[in-house]
């Protein structure tokens, strides 16, 4: 199994680290792993996305120009990542932002509006958690147990407390995901 993945959005949407967790949660399951960042010197607000590659062999190359699964975040990252998913791939989206949707007939197309959920709960740091739940409840890829064990790694200590909070929103993402076709 090879799963190849694009995030992308805006900075401070926690995309670079929800690749960080699920590449540690891919870690967990003893699978080889590569993450690899890419974002503009804007801190906030410019565009950031991160590759992600989970296999049970070895990874040759972190640099690719189609992907099995696309999360996106905004438009922009839809704009120019939508035509990357490999036929029979996956698309995950946040209608948030998003003024024209996903029109592709040959990928699996799902919505989880992330934003409203998280801002509902009053927890919009949340957010990326929501999405990798209902990313990994399309495609459940790693185990929610190792997901918790990826946010011990790559969370620093003092944060632990957040854990419980970040699995909690995680379900609330798997029960969330609406396929749109």
């Amino acid at each position: 199994m090879t799963e190849e993945i694009i995030i992308a959005g805006f900075g401070g949407q926690g995309v670079l680290s929800m690749g960080k967790i699920l590449a540690y949660s891919g870690i967990m399951q003893n699978q080889e792993v590569s993450w690899f960042p890419s974002y503009g010197p804007e801190m906030r607000g410019g565009t950031a996305n991160v590759t992600v590659i989970l296999s049970d062999e070895r990874i040759s190359s972190p640099v690719l120009n189609q992907f099995d699964t696309a999360i996106i975040l905004n438009q922009q990252s839809l704009d120019k990542f939508e035509d990357k998913v490999k036929p029979g791939g996956t698309l995950l989206f946040d209608p948030n932002g998003i003024i024209k949707e996903p029109t592709r007939t040959d990928i699996k197309i799902y919505k989880i509006d992330a934003t409203r959920i998280a801002a509902d709960n009053g927890q919009p740091k949340t957010f990326n958690m929501i999405v990798l739940g209902a990313f990994l409840k399309a495609k459940p890829i790693v185990k929610i147990e190792n997901v918790k064990k990826g946010l011990e790694k790559s969370l620093p200590e003092r944060h632990h407390k957040m854990i419980p909070m970040n699995i909690e929103a995680l379900i609330l993402g798997e029960k969330e995901l609406i396929e749109v076709q």
